[in-house]
This record gives structure tokens, C-alpha cells and sequence, in this order.
């Protein structure tokens, strides 16, 4: 049996949980959390095999509280990478914002959601509830099952299908994203590698802290890659915490470590006296609609 922590049921991490780990031939057991903290702190204490972390969104760009708990508070090796379509709906109880099979903006004055889940709907959300309160919650799972609680308040949510299935709701308005091509990317960390399913594509994301004072560092570091022709699908600086105007970056480089090329690079830019932490070399699966797969 494989354990996995992930966000609340009926989140888009349960759901993207599900689409990469379910039908693979193994026993999967879900171990549910409110926060991201107690998800990566299930697997990083040995409750759970591996942690399901969302750390990017196409309109909402990185999530950076997770990106930090993965650098500065766990370390879990990135085992797996995969994306999968955040299509938010809003939720509630349609005998009650719908009673005429209409739905009936005006009836509803408060709007719950995780934020960024909320983010992801501002345009819909100007456009036909400018009169609604917008509350944030830990998670579109936590939001709907707030509105089923709060019966006759006018309280709507913004999520997942599955939740208003779970939480016997409605679907007042499908697909309230603004954009059509809104996908998360999500991360399997743990220990143990991932082994139930292949692919053709292979990652490998490295922490990169410069040495101070050092004019050109970061030019030296990217050359590193440019002449050996390793293609970076991403690099982002974030603050080490200890100094005012001192970042790392993060690169994710598409390359496996089982190469020549990747371990030469990375110890010609350590030769310059920059630290290297390989976060994991992993798998990367990109989404296939049940009518492709």
C-alpha cells in the first residue's frame, strides 16, 4: 500500500492526486489536510510515503508559501512532476440561487475559495458578483463544505465538481475560470521514487545560492548551461531569508542526472564557488484528457 498526504478531498489536489496515482496497479491510501504544513509534515515524519504539493499555476504563477516550505522546512526529493486543469465552478445550493432554474446573482452576497483558486476567477467575479463578499479559505474543499453548512445565507464557493458531489451541492456555473488554459503544476515528493508510471520526459530541479560579492555569478551560471546546450524550462530567485537583497534561485533544467552533461555542469559552477542543492531528478507528465488517454 502507498500512503499519500494531500490537500482537503475534493480539492484539485485530490483530484490531480487521483489522475496521476489511481488505476496504476497499486493500493493508494489518502491522508487528508487543511493545510500545506501538515501535508508536507505527514510525509516529512514518516506518516505518509509521499506529499502531493501544487507549486505553479498558469495565471497565477508560483505558489510561493509551498515553494518555500519545500526549500527551507522539509527535505522531501522531488520524486515526480505533472500538470493538471484547474477548472473552477461555482457551487451551491440551487433551490436556493437558482430557484426558477436561473441562477440568480443577486441572491448571492458572499463568495468563499481558496485564493488562489480565487485569483483564478477575478474577471467572472468583477463581472456578474461585484456586490458579493469574497472570503478566503484554506482550501475550494473547505469553502464548499462551508456553503453546505451555512444553509439560506446566500454563501456560494468556488471549486471542484467532485466537492459539490461529495457535499450533495450544485453547480450554479460551470468552468468560471477566466482563461481556458488555466493548469496547475504539481509535485510528488518523498522518498521513495516513483515507479508507477514512465515517461518519456525527465526533469531536474537544483537550488543554486551565489557566492557574495562575486560581479557575474549568475552570467557564469547560466553559461554553464548554454554551452553544453541544456535547455532551462524555468528559473526563479527567491530570498534566502538571512539577508536583505541575498536571493537563490531555483532552476529546473530539462535533463536527468543519469547524464554526462547535467553533473559536469553543475560542477563547473560550484568551481566558482556557488552551493548546489539537487532538489530531485524526476519523471515529468504532462495532461492527457480521458478522450486522449
Amino acid at each position: 500500500m502507498i500512503s499519500v498526504a494531500c490537500l482537503t478531498k475534493g480539492s484539485t489536489s485530490d483530484e490531480a492526486a487521483r489522475y496521476l496515482l489511481n488505476g496504476r496497479g497499486a493500493d493508494i491510501q489518502y491522508a487528508y489536510h487543511r493545510l500545506i504544513a501538515d501535508v508536507f509534515l505527514s510525509t516529512a515524519e514518516g506518516k505518509t510515503d509521499y506529499s502531493i504539493i501544487p507549486i505553479e499555476n498558469t495565471i497565477d504563477g508560483s505558489v510561493s508559501l509551498h515553494t518555500d516550505w519545500l526549500v527551507d522546512e522539509v527535505n522531501l526529493p522531488i520524486q515526480a512532476e505533472w500538470v493538471y486543469p484547474s477548472i473552477q465552478n461555482l457551487i451551491g445550493d440551487a433551490s436556493e440561487l437558482a430557484p426558477d432554474g436561473e441562477l440568480a446573482y443577486g441572491k448571492i452576497v458572499k463568495v468563499m475559495s481558496h485564493p488562489v483558486a480565487m485569483a483564478q476567477c477575478t474577471q467572472y467575479l468583477k463581472r456578474h458578483l461585484p456586490h458579493a463578499e469574497l472570503e478566503h479559505v484554506s482550501s475550494t474543499a473547505e469553502a464548499v463544505r462551508i456553503v453546505r453548512d451555512n444553509p439560506g445565507r446566500g454563501w456560494a464557493a468556488i471549486g471542484q465538481v467532485s466537492a459539490a458531489a461529495d457535499n450533495e451541492l450544485s453547480l450554479l456555473e460551470s468552468a468560471v475560470t477566466d482563461h481556458d488554459n488555466n493548469y496547475t503544476r504539481f509535485l510528488l515528493v518523498g522518498q521513495q521514487p516513483f515507479t508507477l508510471r514512465e515517461s518519456q520526459t525527465h526533469k531536474t530541479s537544483i537550488l543554486i545560492t551565489l557566492p557574495e560579492d562575486y560581479p557575474g555569478a549568475l552570467h557564469q551560471v547560466l553559461s554553464a548551461f548554454s554551452w553544453r546546450r541544456i535547455n532551462l524550462s524555468r528559473i526563479e530567485s527567491r530570498p534566502t531569508k538571512k539577508k536583505l537583497g541575498n536571493y537563490y534561485f531555483l532552476i529546473d533544467i530539462e535533463m536527468s542526472m543519469d547524464t554526462i552533461l547535467l553533473p559536469s555542469a553543475i560542477a563547473e559552477i560550484e568551481a566558482i564557488g556557488c552551493q548546489v542543492r539537487v532538489l530531485g531528478s524526476y519523471p515529468s507528465f504532462k495532461y492527457e484528457s480521458p478522450e486522449q488517454s
